[in-house]
């Protein structure tokens, strides 16, 4: 047997073999391909293992979505009993299958309060939205309004990525290779407490930034806008909890000014605010409402369109325009029904919406003590298991560390380290795991978010002291 040599560490292989073929979302392949990927092997729970064996919390839920924990033999068996009967059907015209009719009715059950009645099947959320936009136009459309066709959203509202989400997002970084954009979608301000030029008051925030929304309705022409968008708590663009009275007081903007309402719920959909649906965490009834992710926990690619019964409507009377050509070869698949009735009957029997707000709240107590014992935390805040951490070089003013920065670099990697795997974007730190987390985990997720932010603060001053160094 021939002796092998061990290679010096700066000549090993640096992606995993086969993985320069795979490029990945939101990441720049040059820079991405000089380290390996994580591969996870399997999951089970709050967990996951990588391929070495090593077992992680996971902080992220996946991508928001995982919310009844990976592997529960519940979904496995609604998934592989489909597959025993029909693995695909099409939905388009008049086909369908049982688990799609099912969970339909089972939606529109779990809705009531809402009064949503109808439901179109996608693939995901970027579908959801897509889908609400062009239901939106036809509705007017219906309505004998046709100049109503203009969206707007939130400056850091996040609704995809597709072409008209990614003209709804507000932060150019999502849309600035893209460019230019679909013309008729338009960004406002929202209420952001933490980071704001005008009050520190939410109540007031919540005031100013529905009068905005307000003003600029005006501004364009109530004949000319068809709906109003948001995140019942802003996702991706900074998990943004809004005042108590924002959403309510939208809802009446809206109504005044005939727009409609359409919440993006692909994120805080299913319990994840404390609530079942976000919006009713702010006592708000929508018109449309985007689902998709905790709708089946991420087991089979899924999304959904929900439509109440005032919108409905205007499909019921006969109309040359009332065809719906829009839909999906995935619309209503059966295996990802399935899983989704699985997964609802999880939600509601484990009350998973009372798990998130009752853990949720203690993450969030205990982060908030680290934020007063951490000179770089500046802010803390969440509402359920939809939880942010926002770090700033300076607490007074508030100055986030620029991309790159050293010490968020060492903060990812002592979380890795220490078996937490978390999502950061930009200077804030997200933390969403699986709604069925119990309070030790809390806890743990706490104590090790502690101990990375000290560990990455001394690594951090050590590099800044390295660098200044004379040569």
């Amino acid at each position: 047997m021939r002796h092998q040599v061990s290679a010096p560490h700066s000549l090993l292989p640096t992606v995993s073999p086969g993985s320069e073929h795979m490029w990945h979302p939101m990441t720049a392949p040059g820079g991405h391909s000089l380290q390996a990927p994580l591969l996870i092997a399997s999951a089970d729970g709050i967990h996951v293992t990588d391929t070495s064996g090593k077992t992680y919390i996971d902080g992220s839920a996946g991508m928001w979505n995982v919310n009844v924990g990976h592997n529960r033999p519940e979904i496995k068996a609604a998934i592989a009993a489909q597959m025993d009967r029909i693995s695909y059907c099409s939905t388009f015209g008049s086909m369908a299958t049982e688990p799609a009719i099912a969970l339909s009715t089972r939606l529109a059950q779990l809705m009531q309060v809402e009064d949503m009645t109808r439901f179109m099947f996608s693939t995901g959320g970027s579908d959801a939205v897509e889908t609400a936009f062009k239901l939106a136009r036809q509705y007017w459309l219906l309505e004998g309004q046709a100049r109503k066709s203009k969206i707007i959203s939130l400056r850091n509202g996040y609704h995809g990525l597709h072409w008209a989400g990614t003209a709804a997002s507000g932060s150019p970084v999502w849309k600035a290779a893209y460019e230019p954009g679909i013309p008729g979608f338009l960004q406002v301000e929202g209420p952001y407490p933490y980071r704001n030029p005008w009050t520190s008051d939410p109540q007031q925030l919540g005031e100013i930034c529905a009068g905005i929304l307000e003003r600029e309705i005006v501004h364009q022409g109530p004949d000319s806008v068809a709906a109003f968008i948001a995140e019942p708590v802003q996702g991706a663009g900074g998990l943004i909890v809004p005042p108590d009275n924002y959403w309510p007081l939208v809802r009446a903007v809206c109504d005044r000014h005939n727009v409609l309402l359409i919440a993006d719920e692909v994120i805080t959909g299913f319990g994840r605010t404390g609530s079942l649906f976000g919006s009713r965490h702010w006592g708000v009834k929508p018109d449309l409402m985007c689902l998709a992710k905790g709708i089946n926990s991420g087991y089979v690619p899924m999304g959904a369109t929900a439509v109440s019964r005032r919108v409905a409507q205007a499909w019921e009377r006969e109309h040359p325009m009332a065809t719906i050509m829009h839909g999906y070869t995935g619309s209503g698949h059966p295996l990802a029904c399935a899983a989704a009735l699985a997964n609802l009957d999880i939600v509601i029997d484990e009350d998973l919406p009372l798990n998130a707000a009752t853990q949720g709240a203690h993450l969030l107590e205990r982060l908030q003590a680290v934020q007063d014992k951490c000179a770089l935390v500046g802010d803390v805040r969440g509402a359920g298991l939809m939880v942010c951490v926002e770090f700033v070089k300076d607490k007074a003013s508030k100055q986030p560390h620029p991309p790159g920065d050293p010490f968020l670099r060492a903060f990812m990697q002592q979380c890795m380290q220490r078996g937490l795997l978390v999502r950061m974007q930009a200077n804030k730190l997200y933390l969403s795991p699986p709604l069925i987390i119990t309070r030790s985990a809390v806890d743990h997720i706490a104590d090790v978010v502690h101990e990375a932010i000290t560990s990455a603060m001394a690594h951090a001053a050590t590099a800044h002291v390295s660098t200044a160094q004379p040569r």
